[in-house]
């Protein structure tokens, strides 16, 4: 183990990747690892596999937040669910959750877990019959602009940015709340994971690359400071 440690501290050391973002990585096992949540029901939730590790060096190289980038990808049911903090669910077309994945996501939601919901298109009608599965008792509402996730760290006065053209309708965020708390934001017409993804994949501008690993910073930074 000290071995380990010792050559990942040469690797950032002389790769430039900078030690003062990565040095609780070390030491500290709370450290941030963002985890894919599976989920059966034919839609592709393994969509975007440069998105996650472009944000986590973002995340490094911008913020205090200590990052381990590893690939995790965990189901509701999932013993080691309550590692990861924070979710991230994406892709196209249909989700359905088995009736233990509710029970197991409710449960972890309401107990101090996050997840975001990124719309790569056309999953927002199963996103929304899953939820109501999970929180039969609350509605997805949208976010005003003045909410606190649209200021917590970089600024963006009008919400959600607008990466992906889509249907062409103007962004929204939608959050379920728990005891006042926002534990579901839910990203619609939007598209900032695909907008995380490498320059090669979707060809985004420069600006649209940075406003959608911007917008990935407020959220992480919300769910973990509230």
């Amino acid at each position: 183990m000290k071995k380990l440690r010792l050559i990942l501290l040469l690797v950032l050391i002389f790769t430039g990747t900078g030690i003062g973002q990565f040095r609780d990585v070390l030491t500290d096992p709370s450290a941030l690892t963002i985890a894919r949540l599976r989920y059966g029901g034919g839609g592709n939730w393994y969509w975007g596999r440069s998105a996650i590790p472009n944000l986590h060096r973002f995340i490094a190289e911008n913020t205090d937040i200590a990052v381990v980038d590893k690939e995790v990808n965990i189901r509701a049911t999932d013993p080691e669910l309550y590692n990861y903090p924070f979710l991230f669910l994406t892709g196209h077309g249909n989700i359905k959750f088995t009736e233990q994945e509710v029970s197991a996501l409710r449960q972890y939601l309401t107990s101090g877990g996050f997840l975001f919901a990124n719309d790569s298109y056309g999953l927002a009608a199963a996103f929304r019959r899953e939820m109501k599965r999970v929180f039969p008792e609350k509605k997805l509402v949208e976010l005003p602009f003045s909410h606190e996730i649209y200021h917590c760290r970089y600024e963006f006065p009008n919400g959600l940015p607008k990466i992906h053209e889509h249907d062409k309708k103007p962004p929204q965020g939608f959050g379920i709340f728990w005891e006042d708390k926002l534990v579901v934001f839910f990203a619609y017409e939007s598209d900032i994971g695909d907008g995380w993804e490498d320059y090669e994949v979707y060809h985004d501008p420069p600006e649209k690359h940075l406003e959608a690993l911007k917008m990935g910073v407020n959220i992480v930074t919300y769910a973990l400071t509230h």
